[in-house]
């Protein structure tokens, strides 16, 4: 498990590179407006990897896009989102791509749909560059795609650069989304569950590919995850979302060893470990709820093992330990261990 702590730069720069504040986001449909995320609220700093973790339709996805100003027309988006105190929710498309891709750089969980099939790798290593750096010569584009290739550990990078998406495996198209994804050095890198459909080999690879990333560049990496494997070997801290909302935030150990909220529990509870055994594993109850129908209170009440006429009210962050909050009203009543 990665070592807990303040990012390497933390103490350099004590305010947050990304500060988010009550952000929401809801889809205009025929049907009427449909919720994905509710006050969320965070920060990331330098050097740090925060990990975002909850089941598929928790609003994981929908944070980063917004965020990076990706989300469809239909999307409403309020709130607060501050790169070095500046706020990017107001910025124009044109203002917003100078951030983007510069200073916030994203990695896509789909590097096959992701990646444009009529170009070859290099190519649009290429591009990445030249969009941010229109002085830089065709010649200089393609030895920083050859050593971007390099850095991300693909073998024989220059003959790789020649190759198109479809000729790679899938674990080299991953390298190569995440090349792209720092190809400018960016502030921040959001890593949208970047090891979705790899085997458990190549996965390991890729992770750390990343950390071996984070530890040149000094990034701050977001980690958009439903795999908590993932975060156990990757993250600083960890932040659980159910419904669109927080229920938990803490550093990666504490989480691990001591989660405060049930939906946190259950989401450990579901997950392997080789010192137990060969007992089943455990599941949490039910599905979550459409956003349509989704309870007043605690959206996770109608799963809750715990769950009694106090959950009718939305719950505010409680502390539970230091730098450890849980959205939950038996937060200091449940047994703080791991399940």
């Amino acid at each position: 498990m990665k070592t807990v702590g303040p990012g390497p730069r933390a103490e350099e720069t004590p305010e947050p590179l990304l500060s988010v504040r009550n952000l929401c986001v809801t889809y205009r449909t025929d049907s009427g407006s449909v919720p994905a995320l509710d006050q969320l609220s965070f920060d990331l700093h330098a050097g740090e990897t925060l990990s975002i973790v909850g089941e598929s339709g928790s609003g994981k996805s929908a944070a980063s896009l917004a965020m990076m100003g990706l989300l469809p027309p239909n999307a409403v988006v309020e709130g607060s989102v501050r790169f070095r105190g500046r706020e990017l929710l107001d910025l124009s498309d044109k203002k917003l791509r100078e951030v983007r891709g510069k200073r916030i750089a994203m990695v896509f969980q789909d590097a096959l749909a992701a990646l444009n099939p009529m170009m070859t790798v290099g190519a649009q290593l290429a591009e990445a560059v030249s969009v941010h750096d229109s002085s830089a010569s065709r010649a200089a584009l393609r030895e920083r795609a050859v050593e971007l290739l390099d850095l991300v550990g693909i073998p024989s990078p220059r003959s790789r650069s020649d190759q198109y998406p479809h000729e790679l495996s899938g674990g080299m198209r991953q390298r190569v989304m995440i090349a792209s994804g720092i190809a400018n050095e960016p502030d921040i890198l959001i890593a949208d569950e970047p090891t979705t459909a790899l085997d458990v080999t190549v996965q390991a690879q890729i992770l750390d590919v990343l950390m071996r990333i984070q530890d040149r560049t000094k990034s701050a990496i977001l980690l958009i995850t439903h795999d908590l494997g993932v975060v156990a070997g990757l993250a600083d801290r960890v932040l659980v979302l159910y419904c669109g909302r927080k229920m938990e935030e803490a550093p990666v150990e504490p989480l691990f060893y001591e989660p405060a909220h049930p939906y946190t529990r259950g989401l450990l509870a579901a997950l392997p470990r080789i010192d137990r055994g060969t007992r089943r594993l455990a599941q949490i109850a039910g599905q979550p709820p459409s956003p349509g129908e989704r309870p007043g209170g605690c959206p996770f009440q109608t799963r809750c093992p715990h769950a009694d006429e106090r959950c009718d009210v939305i719950p505010r962050p409680v502390r539970v330990g230091e730098n450890h909050t849980a959205a939950c009203v038996h937060a200091h009543e449940i047994e703080r261990v791991t399940p």
